[in-house]
């Protein structure tokens, strides 16, 4: 996700890539939080069916996808804003953290980590790009993933997830409310709004029908 602000409390430096020590922190809690996220959702189903080796293994398969997802979903944010011009940093939201964990151990995972907040003069159309740039990632990467599916073992395992982590994250942070991506995209454009987010679920959908989420 990201946010325009207009404050600048925390934040200074130039309009360059760089991360301070604040950022990095938030990254690693959001990363690893995310990762056992990931780990308890796909498993809840069946929960108190599978060893806690199982679940180590999820979620060690879990940091790898979930974080290739996440980072570069934020980074797409991050790069893009600071292209405008824009002071672009990541902060973690804890609450959403929490919330994460508790929804996954009950079959239902509500992933808003936290959000890449930028500052400066920018346009409704710039902010909808930055907003845009998250999303087109995690679709990018599903294909990217996708060809390891058809491998045996782990591999075809980190490609099932890295598929299906990457769409959700598309279609989720595409939905037009609150603080997620598609409210800003829809404000930029309708037509871009729809594009997006109806071939995010378009193919989340197909892949489900054809591969199935479950895939342990």
């Amino acid at each position: 996700m990201s946010r325009s602000r207009t404050d600048a409390a925390g934040y200074g430096g130039e309009s360059k890539l760089s991360f301070s020590d604040t950022e990095l922190r938030d990254l690693a809690v959001a990363w690893i939080v995310l990762s056992v996220a990931f780990a308890l959702f796909m498993n809840a189903p069946a929960w108190g069916l599978f060893s806690l080796s199982d679940f180590l293994v999820m979620t060690v398969l879990s940091s790898f996808t979930v974080g290739v997802a996440f980072l570069l979903h934020e980074l797409a944010h991050k790069v893009v804003a600071i292209e405008f011009g824009q002071t672009a940093e990541f902060r973690a939201d804890y609450g959403m953290l929490f919330m994460a964990i508790m929804s996954a151990l009950i079959g239902f995972l509500f992933a808003a980590p936290g959000a890449v907040y930028h500052r400066g003069r920018i346009t409704v159309e710039q902010n909808g790009i930055i907003a845009l740039a998250g999303p087109v990632t995690n679709l990018g990467l599903a294909v990217v993933f996708f060809p390891l599916v058809f491998f045996p073992g782990v591999l075809g395992t980190i490609g099932h997830l890295g598929v299906v982590i990457n769409l959700f994250l598309a279609t989720f942070n595409m939905l037009p409310f609150g603080p997620l991506d598609g409210k800003s995209v829809i404000q930029w454009s309708k037509q871009v709004f729809w594009l997006t987010f109806g071939v995010s679920l378009a193919v989340l959908i197909a892949f489900y029908l054809l591969f199935g989420l479950a895939f342990w």
